[in-house]
């Protein structure tokens, strides 16, 4: 039997979760990131252990379903590099790896920049928002505007990574005025006890984390 505590807080995540102001946001679910030839197969494969994908899928199924606005936000490097930092050991690193693998750069318009397959994305109704630069999504891609313009004031965050990217998305987004709900089966970073470290000690101090299905189920009209 559920204790008052308990109770209050899945009332309070029903709340948050509200279809009319809730939108589902995905992170670097793109084919070089999450593929077979992803720039770092450390994190793809962490991905992997936990259906991330799979996850995200059913989660953009069942907000498509409720009304729920999905957004993608992707990286991007031109070829040349032009407009990307070059001011922290991760841009370097990702710059040597694409260089390694041109197959695995994220050049705009390539395979490996395109969404993956996996989180069956729908472009006739889904927003895709790129960057060139910075370390996360909140970095001038216009998301915070957009978000509004929706009618949003909870984020669902789903993709990668707890190392850099989702950590940059969940603070600006906190920073900017929205709820956060993070589902912890639709995030990944490597290693793995490191990601789970992130989000048991910094990142349940400013989201709410649950678990896809939960989310699910509240977009399906189910609730608790």
């Amino acid at each position: 039997m559920a204790t008052d505590a308990e109770t209050r807080a899945e009332a309070r995540l029903d709340a948050l979760l509200d279809p009319a102001h809730t939108a589902l946001v995905t992170c670097e679910c793109q084919n070089g990131v999450l593929g077979p030839d992803a720039v770092f197969p450390e994190l793809a494969a962490a991905a992997r252990k936990t259906d991330l994908v799979g996850q995200i899928r059913g989660l953009s199924a069942a907000a498509r379903r409720a009304g729920v606005p999905v957004l993608h936000c992707t990286a991007l490097r031109r070829p040349d590099g032009r407009g990307a930092n070059t001011n922290a050991r991760l841009f370097a690193a990702a710059a040597r790896v694409a260089a390694a693998k041109p197959g695995a750069a994220l050049a705009p318009g390539s395979e490996a920049a395109g969404l993956h397959p996996g989180i069956g994305a729908d472009p006739a109704v889904d927003l895709v928002l790129p960057r060139l630069h910075g370390l996360g999504p909140f970095q001038d891609t216009g998301l915070a505007p957009v978000l509004r313009n929706l009618g949003a004031r909870t984020l669902v965050c789903v993709g990668v990574s707890l190392n850099v990217a989702l950590l940059e998305l969940a603070f600006g987004a906190v920073d900017a005025g929205f709820q956060v709900v993070l589902p912890r089966d639709a995030v990944a970073g490597t290693p793995p006890d490191y990601a789970e470290a992130v989000l048991t000690h910094t990142l349940a101090l400013v989201a709410t984390v649950t678990v896809a299905e939960r989310v699910g189920r509240r977009w399906s009209g189910s609730g608790s």
